[in-house]
């Protein structure tokens, strides 16, 4: 029996919830098979054969991230830091989304490449794509882990089953859709996914604040547990979030390491994001992509930092836990605040449709990490570096197999994230090693023509080796930070860093000549290359990527307002 089932928190599912989870089974690995008919070639196995409409790659755009990032690690910091949490959201998110939709989306897909690796070597060369192919290979194996962890909680929850036979078999399903059908099957479980999750979390909360009495009565009893209330109740200074006693500080870390470098980093650079983008079927719906997405993604936070909020009121073994400043062992964390709300609060039935939305969000999560990784392992390292020059279904069949292996490395890491009380604390910790370097390069790169390819691969490693640095230094208390402060200065850290770096080997370095840089420097590209598609579909004002960009950036600024 594991510690969560011995602590009381088995969820009591009844058989109308348990034929509803049968039913959803049945419909991911259906479309899977379904999706296996149109796999011929490694391009429609990777990027579906650049086919999708914008509506199905926006909304599977966001339901990628709606993984263990979203339902554990936001419920998680909604319980731990309240309010505050909605900075991951409005300013950690939707200005990065807008800025890839408007400014990068161009070059990725007008470049026709198959990763964000691709890119990068041929805007920087072999030694920066092999050295970021390399990490970004480990970024998704150990975030896959996180995924897959969370995903076996709940098997675990439902059935009581050893937390590692609950993780052999998570990752036995999602291994089966994502090899059976690769991109076109993950995406389009994602679809479904989507709304799966919208029908868990939607009801979640509106049960929950009835329960209370409303945001008032959700005030009032948070003022009631917390001597931090206010901090918990307001947006902003949140210095509980950063663990930076100085408000203005605080501002500074929130807008600048979170809100710039780790949100630019993750949101233009994760391969598994961009990855459903790249599958659009034109330029157009490539970049409405990570703006349609961008309206969803604003009013989630609602319906996951408030459940997170709940849960620390309504439970009273996370009261307790919180109480304790997250020192006392009576079975929970801070990630087990989703899964203690839906035990507390849904009847059978309601029930089922919970248990669903949490599974969907772990597969479509891990799915997105697996699918990436198998893109960036086969592309960018195995017919880079080891085996070249075969044909089309060689690669294919190697995709397949290294799916194989990116689950089972899943399974290995998914241990190393059920250490933490708070999975945000450790995702942080990996996007500030690997987005945030990443991110400077990509800048840099991008708008400073003079950025030579043997300064894109040094500044790639001196900015990683800076962010794992600063997180050694706290861990070892030579460096005081708390809450999620740490990665908001890593991250900052490796940002100056491999900028700093970069610029003095670029002043030292030959650049590439102007002619190979056009369609991947700014100043290079031509803009006719950058314009949407006016095909008949893509026409209308309502799909114009700078009106959805500006509505979007209009709806953070006035959900930050509301919340003040």
């Amino acid at each position: 029996m594991s510690v969560l089932a011995a602590a009381g928190l088995r969820l009591d599912a009844g058989p109308v919830d348990y034929a509803l989870l049968a039913v959803y089974f049945v419909l991911v690995l259906g479309i899977g098979t379904l999706a296996r008919r149109s796999v011929s070639s490694s391009l429609d196995f990777f990027l579906s054969g650049r086919s999708l409409p914008a509506w199905v790659t926006g909304l599977a755009f966001i339901s990628a991230n709606l993984g263990a990032v979203e339902i554990f690690g936001m419920t998680a910091n909604g319980a731990q830091f309240g309010i505050p949490t909605v900075h991951y959201y409005w300013i950690g998110a939707i200005p990065a989304m807008v800025f890839l939709g408007l400014v990068m989306m161009p070059f990725y897909y007008g470049s026709k490449v198959r990763s964000v690796p691709e890119f990068l070597a041929r805007r920087f060369g072999r030694f920066a794509h092999l050295v970021n192919g390399l990490s970004f290979a480990l970024a998704q194996v150990l975030i896959a882990g996180v995924n897959l962890y969370a995903l076996a909680t709940v098997v675990n929850l439902l059935l009581g089953w050893p937390l590692w036979v609950s993780i052999m078999v998570a990752a036995l399903i999602v291994l089966a859709y994502t090899m059976l059908g690769g991109l076109s099957a993950a995406v389009y479980n994602e679809v479904m996914q989507f709304f799966v999750i919208v029908a868990m979390l939607v009801p979640l909360t509106l049960v929950g604040l009835h329960r209370v009495g409303g945001w008032d009565g959700l005030s009032t009893r948070v003022r009631a547990l917390n001597t931090d209330a206010n901090l918990q109740l307001h947006a902003w200074p949140a210095t509980n979030l950063t663990g930076i006693a100085n408000a203005t500080l605080s501002v500074l870390g929130i807008v600048f390491g979170l809100g710039f470098v780790l949100s630019f980093g993750y949101w233009t650079t994760n391969f598994a994001e961009v990855q459903r983008a790249l599958a659009a079927r034109n330029m157009s719906a490539a970049r409405r992509t990570p703006l349609i997405g961008a309206y969803p993604k604003a009013l989630l936070a609602l319906v996951i930092v408030i459940p997170g909020m709940l849960a620390a009121v309504l439970s009273p073994e996370l009261a307790a836990y919180k109480a304790s400043g997250g020192t006392l062992d009576n079975g929970v964390t801070y990630n087990n605040a989703i899964e203690l709300l839906i035990r507390d609060l849904l009847p059978n039935g309601m029930l089922g449709v919970a248990i669903t939305g949490l599974l969907a969000a772990f597969m479509a999560g891990m799915a997105a990490n697996v699918s990436s990784f198998n893109t960036v392992f086969t592309y960018d390292l195995w017919q880079a570096y080891v085996v070249k020059d075969r044909p089309d279904a060689y690669y294919l069949r190697v995709g397949r197999t290294i799916t194989v292996l990116g689950c089972a490395l899943a399974i290995g890491t998914a241990f190393i994230a059920s250490g933490y009380n708070n999975i945000m604390d450790y995702l942080q910790t990996l996007f500030s090693f690997f987005n945030a370097p990443l991110f400077a390069t990509f800048i840099l790169g991008m708008f400073w023509k003079r950025t030579t390819p043997l300064a894109g691969g040094i500044g790639l490693i001196v900015g990683t080796a800076s962010a794992v640095t600063i997180d050694q230094l706290n861990r070892h208390h030579v460096l005081h930070l708390s809450g999620q402060g740490p990665s908001f200065v890593a991250a900052s850290a490796a940002f100056v860093m491999d900028v700093t770096v970069s610029v003095a080997v670029s002043l030292v370095t030959e650049p590439k000549p102007d002619a190979e840089l056009v369609g991947l420097v700014w100043s290079l590209t031509p803009r006719d290359t950058i314009k949407d598609s006016d095909t008949r579909e893509d026409a209308g004002w309502f799909r114009n990527p700078a009106l959805l960009g500006t509505g979007a950036l209009l709806l953070a600024v006035a959900l930050n307002i509301v919340f003040w």
